[in-house]
This record gives structure tokens, C-alpha cells and sequence, in this order.
């Protein structure tokens, strides 16, 4: 019989991509979702659909129990790393709780790796290229707890035997992102806007440095890596090397939208970091890993699903709780 592995946040973005590719490997998927970011639409075909809460303890222990997962890959996340200075109460519960309720079952269960999708908001304001052997200093309430989950993995590897593989990837791009989430994943809200007709918006000067990485030149490598035990242990960064500006950006999202002409207003800046781009010469080492798709590449095609996808006016979080130094454009 085929391995069988849960896919946290399958019906998501990346999660989506993930569980695509194990199903490419024959293997045997269950996703289970709470549909807060994502849409049941997202799903594999193939895929098992359970929706559910990471947090909802007496539904894990009940899916371990049915399932006997043998493997795990965690992406069930709530990724706005500039909003979650302002919703700390549930940044914490949803990323960090409901990772250790995953956690907990897999060690009960004897799960022979537990696979985490982190990220590169571990690494705060470091030098650049950020690499692997850096000490991590996040500035960001989900930087904290995805650097607590990786902790987490780490103890109980040396306390219970459970393998695992880190990845942190960054500024994902693609097919099946939310683009109705206004405060995530700018290429996504510049797409938006642009079908909108509305200004492009930017959070200060528009200088910030990000590398941008399309989706699909990353799953494969982070779903095989289950299958990989010289990387269980590991931490990888992971995504594409070359970095622009906000502003740079802008140019091509437009072109790749077919909108030359696109009004940009400037916001306020809020507090970030200005520059985060890494090096990929361990995964490079281990997996050959070399992104296929340029920029321009994975925006053609993003841009392509985008306009044959659902826009709609973005939606206010329902729950800021804190309102102090809120950046007015997210209150």
C-alpha cells in the first residue's frame, strides 16, 4: 500500500501545490483544511478532504487515529507577518498551538517524519544572503512561532525520535494564492488592484528587497524531501536567488497583467524589514535544486490564472487586537 500522508493547509497555496505533487508519487493524501484561507476547489483530485482545525485537539487525535499517518507535512499557517504584530492572540493560537497539537499526535503515533514549511521571517534584520547557520532573531510575531515550532521539532527529535525536514521559502508566488487577502502576499494584492482598477499601494519608499519565488519551482523539492532521509534534520532555505525592489516589481506584475499604465500610491511605512533575500546553496547541495522559472516566467503565469479566477473587494480581518500604530489603510 501506498504511504500515507496528511497534508495540513492542502486547501491552501503552497499546501495545494505540496499534496499535488505526492499525489504525482502515488501516495496516499489526506488534506485536512479549515478553509479560512483557502477553498475546498484548491484540493487535489485524488486527495482525501477532511475540514478541520489544527486547533481542534479531539479532531487530530481522532484523524491520527483513523489514519495512521506515516508521514506529515505541516502548512496549515496563517502568513502575514505584518499583521501579526496586531493579532498576537491568534498568530500564536493558529501557527504556534495548533503546531504542537500536530506535533504532539505525531510522536503518539510513531510518524516516521514530520515535515514544516517555516520561513525566512526567522532570520529578523540579518546580513544578506541570510544562510541556515545564522543565528535567527525574528522581528515579527510570526517569525516567533514559526521559529518556536522549529524548536519544538528539534526537542522532540532528541527527546521522542521524531524525524523531521524544515523548510523556510519565501514570497511564494503562483496559481491558487489568495489575491483577495490584503495584507499578504504582494503580488497577489497587486494583481487584485490591478482587475480592480485601483491604485497599486505601497508601504513606504517601494525600495524593500525580496526575492519572489513561483510556486511550482519549489513543491516538488519540499514533497520529496519526505522521501530523502539525508535531509531529515535538516533546515533549508528555499526559493529564487535574485532579489528586486518593490518598485521593480511593479513594472512587471503590470506588464504581466497587460495593464502599462498602472497609478501607484505610497503609504505610510510600517515596520518591516527592509531588505530579506537567502542563499540556497544547501538545498542546491542536497536536491540540485535550480528554479526554472524566472520572474517574468511565473508572473505570465499566475497572471494568466488570476484573470480567469474569482476577484472580489478585499475583506477586513475580523478581530485586530491591537489597534495602536495600526497602519490606517488595515484599520
Amino acid at each position: 500500500m501506498p504511504d500515507k500522508i496528511l497534508v495540513t493547509g492542502g486547501a491552501g497555496f503552497i499546501g495545494s501545490h505540496v499534496a499535488e505533487e505526492l499525489l504525482a508519487m502515488e501516495k496516499d493524501v489526506v488534506v485536512l483544511d479549515d478553509l479560512s484561507g483557502g477553498s475546498a476547489g484548491n484540493v487535489p483530485r485524488g486527495a482525501r478532504f477532511i475540514k478541520g482545525s489544527i486547533q481542534d485537539t479531539a479532531l487530530i487525535k481522532s484523524v491520527f487515529r483513523e489514519h495512521k499517518f506515516k508521514y506529515v507535512f505541516h502548512l496549515a499557517a496563517y502568513a502575514a507577518e505584518g499583521l501579526s504584530h496586531f493579532i498576537k492572540k491568534f498568530n500564536y493560537e493558529n501557527n504556534l498551538i495548533g503546531s504542537v497539537n500536530l506535533i504532539n499526535a505525531a510522536v503518539n503515533h510513531n510518524v516516521k517524519c514530520f515535515a514544516f514549511t517555516s520561513s525566512i521571517a526567522v532570520y529578523g534584520a540579518n546580513q544578506l544572503p541570510m544562510t541556515e547557520e545564522m543565528a535567527p532573531s525574528p522581528e515579527d510575531s510570526y517569525g516567533i512561532a514559526k521559529l518556536a515550532v522549529e524548536q519544538e521539532l528539534k526537542v522532540s527529535k532528541r527527546l521522542f525520535g521524531l524525524d523531521y525536514v524544515i523548510f523556510r521559502p519565501h514570497n511564494v508566488y503562483g496559481e491558487r494564492q489568495n489575491i483577495n487577502d490584503k495584507y499578504r502576499n504582494v503580488i497577489g494584492i497587486f494583481m487584485n488592484q490591478i482587475m480592480a482598477g485601483r491604485p497599486l499601494t505601497v508601504f513606504g519608499d517601494g525600495k524593500q528587497k525580496r526575492a519572489f519565488t513561483y510556486v511550482k519551482d519549489i513543491s516538488p523539492v519540499m514533497a520529496g524531501s519526505l522521501f530523502d532521509r539525508r535531509a531529515y534534520g535538516q533546515t533549508f532555505n528555499i526559493g529564487a536567488d535574485k532579489p528586486y525592489s518593490v518598485n521593480g516589481l511593479i513594472g512587471k506584475v503590470c506588464a504581466a497583467m497587460g495593464a502599462p499604465r498602472c497609478e501607484v500610491r505610497h503609504l505610510p511605512a510600517r515596520l518591516e524589514v527592509k531588505y530579506a533575500f537567502s542563499s540556497h546553496k544547501k538545498v542546491e547541495k542536497f536536491f540540485a535544486y535550480r528554479p526554472k522559472y524566472s520572474l517574468e516566467d511565473g508572473l505570465a503565469r499566475m497572471a494568466a490564472w488570476a484573470k480567469t479566477s474569482k476577484c472580489v473587494a478585499t475583506t477586513k480581518f475580523s478581530n485586530i487586537e491591537i489597534m495602536k500604530n495600526l497602519p490606517k489603510s488595515w484599520a
